[in-house]
């Protein structure tokens, strides 16, 4: 018997040897013919699995493939990046239960009826009004009748026509936007630097005998109808005059939704022109105001100037219906009256200063506002 490290070599020759025996004594005789049916037969059936296998393999190739296919990522939107927090979630609810609450503390029946009225007509109702934006001021357009209104204040207890006091009546009303006197200012000329110290355009009409008509409103109307329909930002008139004849005129700029103001003298104007505006003033009514005197005559200069002006704003607020005056709508109403106003230049650090002096002054009555802190003006101290 061979040694065991010499058994595998001998195996390997005899099986060798046995494959070619195989080999050799296949038989001539049962080899197949080509193309005969059996041949056929076995070709097809060789066809069929190897088309099995390569079905099997393509699938196995297709799974492979969608094993190592990554997963199709969505298009972010830019809405996704700002995600609300869900409602279930408990950081929300605290986030939603906390909020600040500038208005100070409530009281019980405000708490109530708060929590009933939704959450911005709740905060309307109970927080301080906020002064007027720019957006809410009138803007208008100012057209003046010189000749009219001069006629009338001559013939009236007061004489003399001082123009600045109109416009400081109609800058209560708004911003003025558009300025326009009309006049044969050959005879008018004391009225030119008055006019052109306010900014006022000089509309230069000849006189009635060089024309054959009166010039002056033919001009007016043509300008305040170009005006109404070019200038869509300007929502006021005020037609400083007291002639009926532009009556008309009143009626078309209330057609086309302007509001009306018309300026006159009390025994110049006509009932017709004063009923169709939507508001009339009397020249005699503003001259009358603007010359009553604060009562500040014991204090100095520079002291009765910024205190006159405070009443005089405090005044044209009242007579704008405002019941309650906060201290940022005076303010607003002071610079609109006179532009450059500044408390700094009158030597206060700011405007709360200026309300606490004018108290202690005796000049007006002040209190705080407990909701919001600021002040609120209460009234005169002092009889005007």
């Amino acid at each position: 018997m061979a040694p065991w490290w010499l058994r595998d070599s001998e195996d390997e020759a005899r099986a060798e040897d046995l494959e070619d025996e195989d080999l050799e004594e296949t038989p001539e005789d049962d080899e197949v013919e080509e193309g005969s049916p059996a041949e056929d037969g076995e070709v097809a059936e060789d066809d069929a699995e190897e088309d099995d296998e390569s079905a099997g393999r393509s699938r196995r190739r297709r799974r492979r493939r969608r094993r190592k296919k990554p997963a199709r990522k969505e298009p972010v939107r830019k809405d996704a990046a700002r995600k609300e927090p869900a409602r279930n979630d408990p950081a929300h609810k605290d986030t939603a239960r906390k909020e600040p609450d500038s208005s100070g503390p409530k009281l019980a029946s405000e708490r109530k009826v708060s929590q009933e009225l939704p959450r911005p007509i709740a905060s309307a109702l109970f927080s301080p009004p906020a002064a007027s934006t720019a957006s809410d001021e009138r803007r208008i357009a100012m057209l003046c009748d010189l000749e009219n209104i001069a006629l009338g204040v001559r013939d009236s207890e007061i004489k003399k026509l001082e123009i600045h006091l109109i416009l400081e009546r109609l800058l209560e009303k708004g911003k003025i936007i558009v300025k326009k006197a009309y006049a044969d200012w050959e005879r008018y000329s004391n009225y030119k630097r008055p006019c052109h110290e306010a900014a006022i355009e000089l509309i230069d009409i000849p006189q009635k005998y060089y024309s054959g008509k009166n010039s002056a409103d033919i001009k007016m109307v043509v300008d305040a109808m170009d005006l109404c329909y070019s200038k869509e930002h300007l929502d006021t008139f005020a037609i400083v005059s007291g002639d009926s004849d532009f009556s008309p005129l009143v009626s078309k700029l209330k057609e086309n939704n302007k509001y009306v103001i018309g300026i006159g003298v009390r025994n110049a104007s006509s009932n017709l022109l004063i009923d169709n505006c939507d508001e009339f003033i009397f020249y005699e009514d503003v001259w009358q105001g603007a010359h009553l005197g604060p009562g500040l005559d014991h204090m100095s200069p520079k002291e009765a100037e910024v205190f006159g002006l405070m009443c005089d704003a405090m005044v044209a607020l009242y007579r704008e219906n405002k019941e309650v005056l906060w201290g940022s709508m005076l303010k607003q109403t002071m610079q609109r009256k006179r532009p450059s106003f500044n408390e700094s230049a009158y030597g206060y650090g700011s405007f709360s200063e200026l309300l606490e002096d004018a108290e202690a002054k005796g000049v007006i009555g002040l209190k705080r506002d407990e909701r919001s802190g600021s002040y609120v003006v209460t009234g005169f101290a002092t009889s005007r």
